[in-house]
């Protein structure tokens, strides 16, 4: 039985003039919406408006294939002092982590996500550069940058512009050293800038990918059905036990109060989301992949993960909402999306934003979800590109957001803190 509020009142009505006028009804929602709208506007932009600046061992790899003899004078050769330039110019910052590897290597740490991208010079380098001064010179000496779209493509275009600039600083180097050895002018401007350096990608991924954003914008499709699931099944649950008021459009209705403590109630919030969400997985799955065409592989290691994911984040909704009441869809809300978003490392490395976000990221769960599904989409599904530690973090999520919310809802009951106070069928 519900009952619903006549249309009339009796007694005289209060006029919004009148209580506008009242300093407590504004207090609590102005200092609250202040207080949302600096820490989002610090959280979002504060992680995104530098990013090089704020680039902290981003992992790039140095291939030195050269196999030449060295130019006259010199011990080493070229590709070699080009490698120690680079890593004696980055070791008096933190900005790159350069990791000398060798092409295998290089092919298994770009295909795992392990780096951004990599630096080859290549096997016939030395020969190549000596005969510029020389008539034996058919190409131009050639440096290769590979990126690795998988880690995204803002991650991937930093890492790149990186190894240009790399590249072009020691051809300007060589070019010194050259332009010395000859008085031709057309030579010695030929050798201003000898190297010329391309761009290739060191390891594909689809067509249908997003230019490696699709990883992202799915993990937070699973982060906001978790959350957004497990608030409407908060509130679901709350009305048809009759612990809150049904209000849609002009019509309000109450139902009569199950008589439940505190921690059955979470129980059955929590085992209606982990149902929920088979649908809402699926759901996602069908709409982003059947018919959007999102290149995706693994589907069934896909689903469950995405299942797995939607479910710890439902359950720690629920915990949170169980534990502060009212205001656990706000707490919620900062938890899963306004400190994980910036802090997911899946637009913006977390190499490349400050260390707040860095911190963030060991923590947060958008940041284990989004690399277990980039592995997954990208890679492989290889357990060093993320996906071993995304299981993980799901595991920890999970057993902590049951540990918490019912540690809490049985403190609450054994204090006799019921929730509202029965209301008659």
């Amino acid at each position: 039985m519900t009952s619903a509020i006549p249309p009339h009142t009796p007694g005289p009505q209060v006029r919004a003039r009148t209580l506008v006028r009242n300093p407590k009804l504004w207090l609590v929602p102005t200092v609250l919406s202040a207080l949302v709208a600096v820490g989002l506007s610090l959280l979002y932009m504060g992680g995104i408006l530098n990013p090089n600046e704020n680039l902290h061992r981003l992992p790039v790899a140095l291939v030195d294939e050269d196999r030449g003899t060295p130019l006259p004078g010199q011990r080493e050769t070229l590709g070699k002092q080009i490698t120690d330039g680079i890593v004696a110019a980055g070791s008096s910052r933190t900005s790159v982590d350069w990791r000398r590897l060798d092409r295998a290597q290089a092919q298994d740490a770009l295909a795992s996500g392990e780096i951004f991208g990599a630096l080859v010079v290549p096997e016939d380098f030395t020969a190549s550069v000596a005969a510029l001064t020389t008539n034996r010179a058919t190409v131009r000496p050639t440096i290769t940058v590979l990126t690795n779209p998988g880690v995204g493509s803002l991650g991937s275009s930093i890492t790149a512009q990186i190894n240009q600039n790399a590249a072009h600083q020691a051809s300007l180097n060589i070019g010194k050293q050259l332009a010395a050895s000859t008085d031709v002018p057309t030579t010695r401007l030929l050798l201003t800038d000898p190297v010329a350096v391309t761009t290739q990608v060191g390891h594909p991924i689809g067509r249908h990918s997003g230019l490696g954003l699709t990883a992202f914008y799915y993990t937070l499709l699973l982060v906001l059905g978790g959350f957004i699931g497990g608030n409407l099944v908060n509130s679901g649950v709350d009305t048809a036990l009759g612990y809150a008021d049904s209000e849609i459009g002009p019509w309000h209705s109450r139902h009569p109060t199950v008589p439940i403590d505190r921690t059955q109630t979470l129980v059955l919030k929590m085992l209606m989301t982990a149902g929920i969400s088979v649908l809402t997985t699926t759901l996602v799955m069908v709409a982003t992949i059947a018919v959007l065409g999102m290149d995706a592989s693994h589907l069934p290691m896909l689903w469950l993960f995405s299942y797995c994911a939607t479910v710890a984040v439902g359950l720690g909704v629920q915990a949170i909402n169980a534990a502060f009441g009212g205001i656990g869809q706000l707490v919620s809300m900062f938890v899963f999306i306004a400190l994980a978003l910036p802090s997911s490392g899946a637009t913006v490395p977390l190499e490349a934003t400050p260390g707040f976000f860095r911190f963030l990221g060991v923590f947060e769960p958008m940041h284990q979800l989004s690399a277990g599904v980039r592995a997954i989409l990208y890679f492989d599904a290889r357990a060093d590109a993320g996906l071993a530690r995304g299981w993980i973090m799901i595991a920890v999520g999970t057993a902590l957001a049951l540990a918490f919310g019912f540690a809490m809802t049985r403190y609450y009951d054994r204090r006799g803190l019921r929730r509202l106070t029965p209301q008659p069928a």
